[in-house]
C-alpha cells in the first residue's frame, strides 16, 4: 500500500548514513591545466535568424558571453546595443534585448545586425541572413537505403536523436544525425537490427560525410551514444562514439564513395580478428555459445572460487547428475534443459530458442573522428569490456533471463573536470555493476584521465539472484552499482570550480572519486521498511539551481524500484546527495519534469508521472516541496520558448505541440515526428542560434529534412547564448544518450531570475 507523497518529507534523520559515504576511489594521476585560465568554449558568430510571421519579420540573435561586462538590468544582462539593417538601410537599434520585429520586412528581405559597444560600430562578429519564408528552417537529410536482415526481415531508416557541433570553426553550428533502422531494438528485445548511421550535415544541408557502426554494433537507444564537442580546444569538434570491427567512415565525391575503416589495433590484426567479422548470433549460434559456456563452468573463477555452484545441476536446483569437466554431449544436454525447461519456469516470455541479433562477443573500440572530414583520429578499447554476455551483470539471475542486457546499457557526456578543458566521459551498466570513464584528446591521442568502477555485484548463483540493489566490489566505489540512470549529467556541484558526474543516485567527483551514494529509510508499506536503501536506478534526471533560494544545485529523480526504493520520486541537495522531500509510491515512477511553468510560484516546478492506482498521485511541487495540486503538464521534453522565461513543455508524437502551462498550445508542428515511440522526444532542444531561447528540432514525416523552429515571440530580457555556459553546453552534448533529457545552466533560470546572479563565465575562446 502506498502513502501519499504530500505527507511524506524526510530528511538528514533517515539520509545522512548515506551521504556521509564519500569513499575515495582510485583514480589516476591528473594533468594540471596549461596556459590560459578559464573554461574552453567555442567562438560562435552572431547566430541571426530572421523568421516570416503573420506581424512582420521577426529577428534573433546571439548575445556572446564575452560581450557581457558584468552589469545589469532589471530585465537581463547588459551588453552592446545593436544596429540592425534592411536591404542595407538601418531600421533600427536595440538596446535591452537581442531581437527584433520588422513590421514592414517581407520574405525577400535580407538583414544585417551589428553590435554597437559604446556607441562604435565594428567590435563583435556581426550577422546576415535571409528568412525563413515559411517560418521555419528545413534541412536536407539523405536518407540511408535500406537493407534486409539474416532472417530476411526489410528495414529502412528514420531519423533519430541529433547534436550540434562546430565542425569547421566557421562559428555555425553543423548537425550530426543519428539515423536509426525501423528495426532498432531494445537492448531486452530480441531479434537483428540493421546498421546504426551518424551524419553530419551544413545547417545549409551539405552532407559532409557519414560514420557506417556496421553490424557489430546493435542498433537502437541504449548502443550508440555519441559525443559531439571540441575536446582539443582547436575551435573544431570531434565526433566520439563507441566502435567495433566493420565500422568504416563513407565521404561522398564526384568520384562516388570513398570509405575507411578504422584502425584495429594490431594485436586484434594478429589475433585474426577483421572488418568482415560479423559477431551477430543466430539462435543457433546462442545455443552453441550456452554449450561453450557449459564446458568452462568448472573453471569460471567465481566457480573456483566457491562463490557459485560447483554444477549446472545446483544452479539450475537439480541434483546433480553429470561429472566435470562436463563432455560436450552432457553440456548439449544443460543447454537444452536450460532454454527448453528451466528459463520457461522463470517467466514465460524467456523465449531463448528465438535469441538472435546479438552482439556478445568480439572486440569493442572508442574512437574520436574529425568532425569535418569525418577521418578517424584515434581509437581505443572501450572499458571497461563485456568480459561475457551478461552472466556477471546479472542477465540470467532475475526471473526474465535477458543475454546482453544489463551488460549492453551504455551513457556518454562532456565534463570540465579540471574546471578548463572538456573531457569525453563514457559508461557502461547501471542495473547492476556501473563503471564510468573519463578521456582526455590533444588533437592526436586519446588517454583515459580515470575510470570508476564499482565492480560486479557479488552473486551466490549467477541463475537465481536478486543482484539489483547490491554494491559492488570495489571498496571505494562499490556502492555506485545501482545507482546509474538512463542518462548522466555534469554540473559543478560542491562548487569547486570543476564538474562532477552526476551517476542517477550517486556522484562521483572530478577526479573520479565517489562524493556521494543516496540512500534512505525504507517507508513503512514498503517491502524494505526500516531499512536503509539505495535510492536507486531511475528513468529521468534534472540537474540545476532549481530552488534559487537554496544555495547551489539540486537534483529531481523518478524512481522505477517500487516497493523496494524509499522514493518514487525526490528532490535533493546536489552537493551532498540528500533527500529535501520526496514520495514513496510503490509503483515505477517512470517519468518526471521540472520548469518554471508557473511564475507565480518562486523557483521551479517539479513533477511526475505514474500509472492509476490506490494512494498513488502524480504530483506537481514546489521547488521547495510544497503540494500543488494532482493536475502536472507532459513529461517527455521541456524548452525555453515563451518570451517571459517560463518553461514549455513539447507533448504528442505526430505533429508535436509546444504546450504552456497557463496559455495552452502555443505551436503545433504539423508535419513532423517525435522519435522513440512515446517517449516522444524531438531530434533536438537546444540554444543553437538567435537569442538564449531554445530551437526545436524535428525530423520531417519522411525523414527528409530535420525542421528548425524558433520562437518568434518578442522578449525584452538579454542574456548571453545559453552555449555559453558550460553546464548547458555539456547537457546539450549529452542529450541524445539513451533516455533523452533537457538541458540545464549552472544558474536559476526562470520568470524570477534575480540577474544579480548571472555572471559569465571566465572563458577562453579559440583562434
Amino acid at each position: 500500500m502506498g502513502i501519499s507523497p504530500r505527507f511524506v518529507r524526510r530528511t538528514s534523520p533517515l539520509v545522512a548514513g548515506v551521504c556521509a559515504l564519500m569513499m575515495a576511489g582510485t583514480p589516476a594521476a591528473l594533468a594540471e591545466p596549461e596556459g590560459d585560465s578559464g573554461v574552453q568554449l567555442e567562438r560562435l558568430d552572431r547566430g541571426l535568424v530572421a523568421v516570416d510571421t503573420q506581424e512582420g519579420v521577426f529577428l534573433s540573435w546571439r548575445l556572446l558571453a564575452s560581450e557581457v561586462g558584468g552589469q545589469h538590468t532589471d530585465s537581463g544582462l547588459r551588453g552592446p546595443q545593436f544596429r540592425v539593417y534592411r536591404d542595407g538601410k538601418v531600421i533600427g537599434m536595440v538596446r535591452d534585448s537581442t531581437n527584433f520585429l520588422d513590421e514592414e520586412g517581407g520574405a525577400d528581405s535580407e538583414y544585417r545586425v551589428v553590435p554597437v559597444p559604446r556607441g562604435r560600430p565594428g567590435v563583435g562578429p556581426e550577422g546576415e541572413a535571409t528568412v525563413w519564408a515559411e517560418g521555419h528552417h528545413d534541412l536536407p537529410l539523405q536518407k540511408p537505403e535500406g537493407g534486409t536482415t539474416p532472417t530476411g526481415e526489410e528495414y529502412g531508416y528514420t531519423a533519430n536523436d541529433v547534436s550540434v557541433g562546430d565542425v569547421d570553426g566557421d562559428g555555425q553550428y553543423e548537425f550530426v544525425v543519428k539515423w536509426d533502422p525501423t528495426n532498432s531494438k531494445d537492448v531486452s528485445q530480441r531479434g537483428y537490427t540493421g546498421p546504426t548511421y551518424i551524419d553530419t550535415y551544413t545547417r545549409g544541408g551539405e552532407l559532409l560525410h557519414r560514420i557506417d557502426l556496421g553490424v557489430n554494433i546493435r542498433s537502437g537507444a541504449h548502443y550508440t551514444q555519441f559525443v559531439v564537442y571540441d575536446l582539443d580546444g582547436d575551435g573544431r569538434s570531434e565526433i566520439m562514439l563507441k566502435t567495433a570491427p566493420g565500422t568504416r567512415t563513407l565521404t561522398f565525391g564526384d568520384g562516388g564513395v570513398t570509405e575507411d575503416h578504422i584502425t584495429m589495433p594490431e594485436e586484434d590484426v594478429a589475433a585474426g580478428y577483421g572488418h568482415g567479422d560479423d559477431y551477430r548470433m543466430s539462435a543457433e549460434d546462442y545455443h552453441e555459445h550456452l554449450v561453450e559456456t557449459f564446458l568452462g563452468w568448472h573453471e569460471h573463477p567465481e566457480v573456483v572460487a566457491g562463490n557459485w555452484p560447483a554444477t549446472l545441476e545446483e544452479a539450475f536446483g537439480e541434483e546433480p547428475r553429470h561429472d566435470y569437466p562436463l563432455n560436450r554431449e552432457d553440456a548439449e544436454a544443460l543447454a537444452d534443459f536450460f532454454i527448453d525447461e528451466y528459463a520457461p519456469s522463470r517467466s514465460g516470455r524467456n523465449e531463448l530458442r528465438e535469441f538472435e541479433g546479438f552482439v556478445v562477443s568480439g572486440p569493442e573500440y572508442l574512437t574520436v573522428f574529425d568532425g569535418r572530414t569525418g577521418a578517424e583520429l584515434d581509437t581505443v578499447r572501450y572499458e571497461p569490456g563485456r568480459g561475457d554476455d551478461g552472466l556477471m551483470w546479472g542477465d540470467y539471475a532475475m526471473s526474465r533471463i535477458e543475454p546482453g542486457n544489463r551488460v549492453d546499457r551504455f551513457l556518454s557526456g562532456v565534463a570540465y573536470l579540471d574546471g578548463q578543458r572538456p573531457s569525453a566521459v563514457f559508461a557502461r551498466g547501471y542495473y547492476t555493476r556501473g563503471a564510468v570513464a573519463a578521456y582526455d584528446f590533444d588533437g592526436e591521442e586519446l588517454s583515459q584521465r580515470w575510470i570508476a568502477d564499482s565492480g560486479h555485484v557479488p552473486m551466490d548463483n549467477p541463475f537465481n539472484a536478486s543482484p539489483h540493489g547490491g554494491d559492488g566490489t570495489d571498496p571505494g566505489l562499490g556502492t555506485l552499482a545501482g545507482q546509474g540512470f538512463h542518462s548522466l549529467s555534469a554540473a559543478d556541484v560542491d562548487g569547486d570550480g570543476r564538474q562532477e558526474i552526476v551517476y542517477g543516485a550517486a556522484t562521483l567527483d572530478d577526479d573520479g572519486s565517489l562524493l556521494y551514494s543516496s540512500y534512505a529509510e525504507g517507508p513503512p508499506g514498503s517491502d524494505i521498511e526500516g531499512e536503509m536503501t539505495k535510492l536507486g536506478h531511475g528513468d529521468a534526471m534534472h540537474v540545476g539551481d532549481l530552488d534559487p533560494e537554496r544555495d547551489g544545485l539540486e537534483i529531481w529523480t523518478v524512481h522505477e524500484g517500487s516497493t523496494y526504493a524509499p522514493y518514487g520520486f525526490a528532490m535533493r541537495d546536489a552537493a551532498t546527495g540528500e533527500v529535501l522531500f520526496g514520495g514513496y509510491t510503490g509503483v515505477d515512477t517512470g517519468r518526471g519534469m521540472v520548469g518554471d511553468i508557473d511564475p507565480d510560484v518562486p523557483g521551479l516546478e517539479a513533477w511526475s508521472s505514474m500509472p492509476p492506482g490506490d494512494d498513488v498521485e502524480a504530483g506537481l511541487w514546489s521547488a521547495d516541496g510544497d503540494f500543488l495540486g494532482d493536475r502536472t503538464p507532459g513529461t517527455n521534453m521541456s524548452i525555453r520558448w515563451s518570451a517571459d522565461m517560463t518553461t514549455q513543455t513539447i507533448e504528442g508524437t505526430e505533429g508535436p505541440r509546444i504546450e504552456d502551462w497557463r496559455r495552452g498550445t502555443l505551436l503545433t508542428a504539423e508535419g513532423t515526428l517525435t522519435n522513440n515511440g512515446t517517449k516522444g522526444n524531438p531530434a533536438l532542444v537546444a540554444d543553437v542560434f538567435g537569442d538564449w531561447r531554445e530551437e526545436l528540432v524535428l525530423r520531417t514525416e519522411d525523414s527528409g529534412a530535420l525542421r528548425i523552429l524558433t520562437s518568434t515571440e518578442v522578449t525584452d530580457h538579454k542574456l548571453y547564448t545559453l552555449m555559453h555556459d558550460p553546464q548547458y553546453r555539456v547537457e546539450v552534448a549529452r542529450q541524445q544518450t539513451s533516455y533523452n533529457q533537457p538541458a540545464y545552466p549552472s544558474f536559476h533560470l526562470g520568470a524570477d531570475t534575480d540577474w544579480a546572479r548571472v555572471e559569465a563565465p571566465d572563458a577562453v575562446y579559440p583562434d
